[in-house]
């Protein structure tokens, strides 16, 4: 179904994803505060707004892809937005997210927000995916357009959900880079070929361990951490050994110290015997 779309932002993202509903055949009507950013835009069909409240006039849908959430605001401030849906495809945190869905509540439009988890050339392609929160009238009411951009899940009545999951799916993404860039500080001190240690050995081994996850997750619902196979002991001195060997090789362990110490702390509570799962109950407040 053929809708009218009106995208405000046109860095790299938001340029994708307009590009995108106007593949698919969407009516397209573009703004961004640079204008010359819409002209390949323009070319291939898009309709070019002078101003934020005419891009919204255009579209009952606008999608918002801007610098900040102070931006979208900034924006939309004086635009009429009653009877409008707002997909806020800007980066931001949980908290911002709500506020922003009463903003939008306040003057009259339906609000979503959503969490890209993509690059810009990956839009549109397999494996793009954003989550959304917020309205779930709104979400199912554009759902199709939504699922040109990228697989369109929809998380929730929270609006600040979907950014919620967007900063702990890249919190995970951060947490492996992390162990992969000490792994090839290790690897490459002692010359040993990078890429072939990479593919061939790393790489199946974090698949492997990725299988974990699951019960892992099980385990701090229910809040039984207990282990049959490396409790925090065994751990411990495993951390220990690793910092010790990085140490010797000249490599810093630098970003495997955050989890050294918490393994520590834990353990330090005469909680041993428990898994590695326990280590979530160190990082609440």
């Amino acid at each position: 179904m053929t809708e009218n779309i009106s995208v405000l932002g046109l860095g790299l993202m938001g340029s994708a994803l307009a590009d995108a509903l106007l593949s698919a055949g969407h009516h397209v009507t573009v703004w961004n505060r640079t204008p010359a950013k819409a002209d390949p835009l323009i070319a291939k069909g898009a309709v070019r707004a002078a101003t934020p409240a005419e891009a919204v006039e255009a579209s009952p849908l606008v999608i918002a892809c801007l610098l900040d959430y102070p931006s979208v605001h900034e924006v939309l401030q004086d635009t009429p937005l009653a009877g409008k849906t707002v997909a806020n495809l800007t980066t931001g945190r949980p908290g911002e997210a709500r506020e922003a869905a009463s903003w939008a509540a306040e003057r009259g439009a339906d609000y979503v927000d959503g969490g890209i988890m993509a690059v810009p050339h990956m839009i549109a392609k397999p494996g793009a995916l954003i989550l959304y929160s917020g309205s779930s009238a709104a979400f199912e009411r554009h759902e199709q357009a939504f699922a040109v951009m990228a697989e369109a899940r929809y998380v929730g009545e929270d609006a600040g959900m979907a950014p919620l999951l967007d900063l702990a799916m890249l919190t995970g993404m951060y947490g492996q880079m992390a162990g992969f860039l000490e792994a090839a500080a290790m690897v490459t001190s002692a010359k040993y070929p990078l890429k072939e240690f990479t593919t061939d050995l790393l790489i199946p081994w974090l698949n492997a361990m990725a299988a974990l996850q699951p019960d892992w997750a099980e385990k701090i619902e229910t809040g039984d951490h207990s282990t049959e196979v490396s409790n925090l002991e065994i751990n411990r001195a495993g951390m220990e050994n690793l910092v010790r060997a990085f140490r010797e090789q000249g490599v810093k362990p630098d970003l495997l110290l955050p989890m050294k110490t918490v393994i520590d702390q834990r353990t330090a509570r005469g909680l041993a015997h428990e898994g590695l799962s326990g280590l979530v109950e160190e990082l609440y407040n």
